[in-house]
């Protein structure tokens, strides 16, 4: 270790807090040795409408989730870092000379941004970075842009101060996505090189499919499909109540009729669905295969779902582990962890900044 490193800024510890339509899924990573440690998690349900596809509604209602899971997790971190859905973001690739310097670039943006946000200017937040050369102009770089309304964001950062914390980070799901991403490629054919990988997330209302070419996200999609309908089907099949059909959903103890009667052509919907999500990427793009699906969010749990997918699509199939290659804290038990593991690919992206 040389003298310089010993002054070197540790980058602070931030918590991955992904505010999905159901639950807090809270996430703290630490370093143990070379590897990645998980230090504290918790996932925390949401009362009932209190976030809406991917839009908080009842922000209150998320601060005191969010301070239950922090309860919950143990972690003593104070910095957030959180991301906001694709579908309110805008991203555009501008080319501009490769002289300026960063300051130059970013009064520049700020010029130029109208010409590409639909949004007066005063409610949006901006971030830019910078993506490489231009390949057809070696004085141009090419910079991508990211916009989302201040709306989006602020109401975030409130629900994040409401429970004490500070919201160091905010991120888009889609990069959070792609940063998780790097944590599967030990898992992955070819590690992901030169192969299109289709990660499917399948979240309680949502859906989104994020392609990835040779590990860089090239299309993402949010449909409206989910976990939910499975919960609504229980709940109206059995004269349970909301939270009632998804513990079931998770533990167990329906009648022999559920896997025949319910369960089955859920997966089949859901099937059908990952099916669709392909096609549209296949009608908007030059491919029309992909090497590999990987399935994260809540619903990729249901047993045997990635062999059906596997079956039905014929491309290989497998359910996201973000954390396969990593160490544990004592506090965290692994069996619970290996449950929740696909649903924590976001709040894995996100608590992977602690590393930036």
């Amino acid at each position: 270790m040389g003298l310089g490193d010993l002054f070197k800024q540790k980058q602070p510890v931030v918590l991955g807090l992904d505010i999905s339509s159901t639950a807090i899924k809270l996430l703290e990573l630490g370093q143990s040795g070379d590897r990645m440690r998980v230090e504290s998690y918790a996932v925390e349900p949401l009362p009932a409408n209190s976030v809406i596809e991917k839009n908080i509604a009842d922000v209150e209602a998320v601060g005191d989730a969010i301070k239950r899971a922090v309860k919950r997790s143990a972690s003593r971190t104070k910095l957030a870092a959180v991301a906001v859905a694709g579908s309110s973001v805008i991203t555009k690739i501008i080319a501009m000379p490769a002289s300026l310097s960063e300051d130059e670039m970013e009064q520049q943006i700020e010029l130029e941004a109208d010409q590409y946000i639909p949004y007066p200017l005063e409610e949006v937040n901006l971030d830019f970075e910078v993506v490489g050369p231009s390949e057809n102009d070696p004085e141009r770089i090419d910079v991508l842009l990211a916009a989302s309304r201040s709306e989006n964001v602020d109401i975030r950062i409130a629900a994040i101060e409401l429970a004490g914390l500070k919201a160091k980070i905010v991120d888009v799901e889609a990069y959070a996505m792609e940063n998780a991403f790097s944590l599967l490629i030990p898992q992955l054919p070819e590690q992901g090189i030169d192969q299109t990988i289709a990660v499917i997330d399948i979240g309680a209302t949502m859906t989104t499919l994020n392609v990835m070419h040779d590990r860089k996200t090239i299309y993402t999609r949010e449909q409206v499909f989910g976990g939910k309908q499975l919960t609504e089907e229980i709940q109206r099949r059995y004269g349970l109540s909301y939270e009632e059909a998804g513990m079931a959903k998770r533990q167990g103890g329906l009648p022999d009729n559920y896997a025949p009667e319910v369960l089955e052509p859920f997966k089949d919907a859901m099937t059908q669905q990952v099916s669709r999500s392909l096609q549209f990427f296949y009608g908007s793009s030059q491919y029309n295969n992909v090497d590999h699906i990987v399935l994260a969010g809540g619903s990729a749990m249901i047993p045997g779902i990635d062999e059906m997918i596997a079956n039905k699509l014929g491309v290989h199939t497998s359910v996201a582990n973000p954390f396969t290659n990593m160490t544990l804290a004592s506090r965290v038990k692994a069996q619970s962890l290996s449950n929740d593991a696909p649903a924590l690919m976001i709040a894995a992206g996100l608590a992977m900044r602690s590393f930036d």
